[in-house]
């Protein structure tokens, strides 16, 4: 049986990221012609970049998961850039990819970020706007829930075909380790390989231990990403 992927070109932006990079994987081993633009060359919070980038590869998709991100300290550290550099690249690449001829359908990746404080767990779509995200979280989860407004706005008035999923805690390898930008599970296994190598029998953990965290194996997450490429019509949120 022949791929759906067979013969058509993706662009998938952060494609060399700890996400990207599955997804790169098995998008190719699908058969597709995936194009994974780097920043230094396709800088996309630069006005024209992502139409230029469209206009060059001509691709039937483009599954954006190219985002600024951080830990808990970086999140503290740089919140207006990193507000503004997420807003600016999705802005920009849903609005090239509405207006590329060739382009059939955009995958945007959402984050947990967007929910309200307080929601109750397990998360349910619906939830997503009932109130404020926690506020180291709130400059990059109201960025990408700005995404969701945007293609669902075009979607209406243009039919820009789009899917937007909200992963969440991700994890596996590849990951990062460093404690500027590492989530909970890389810097966790850090702390506890440095507190064994120096002979300490317990470690400090940030937050009061009641909190409740849902993970998802980073395969698992590029395997939904690109069932939804392909199968997912919805112009509403998708958690995965």
């Amino acid at each position: 049986m022949i791929s759906f992927w067979q013969g058509r070109r993706v662009v998938v932006t952060g494609g060399a990221g700890f996400l990207g990079r599955v997804v790169t994987a098995k998008l190719r081993a699908a058969g597709a012609d995936v194009m994974v633009p780097r920043s230094r060359q396709y800088d996309l919070t630069v006005p024209g970049v992502a139409e230029a980038l469209l206009a060059e590869t001509q691709p039937s998709h483009v599954v954006h998961l190219a985002a600024r991100v951080g830990g808990i300290g970086y999140n503290q550290a740089e919140p207006a850039p990193l507000y503004l550099s997420n807003l600016l690249m999705g802005t920009y690449m849903i609005e090239a990819a509405r207006m590329a001829p060739s382009v059939e359908k955009t995958v945007l990746l959402g984050t947990v970020c967007s929910y309200p404080k307080f929601t109750p767990v397990p998360f349910r779509e619906e939830s997503l706007w009932d109130g404020y995200p926690e506020e180291t979280n709130a400059p990059y989860g109201i960025a990408k829930k700005a995404h969701l407004i945007h293609a669902q706005v075009n979607a209406q008035q243009y039919g820009q075909r789009f899917a937007y999923l909200i992963p969440t805690n991700l994890y596996g390898p590849g990951d990062k380790f460093h404690p500027s930008v590492s989530h909970v599970i890389p810097a966790r296994i850090k702390r506890c390989v440095e507190a064994k190598e120096r002979g300490e029998e317990k470690m400090d953990v940030w937050g009061t231990g009641r909190a409740s965290r849902e993970y998802l194996y980073v395969d698992d997450a590029a395997d939904a990403i690109v069932l939804a490429a392909e199968h997912l019509e919805s112009t509403e949120p998708v958690n995965l």
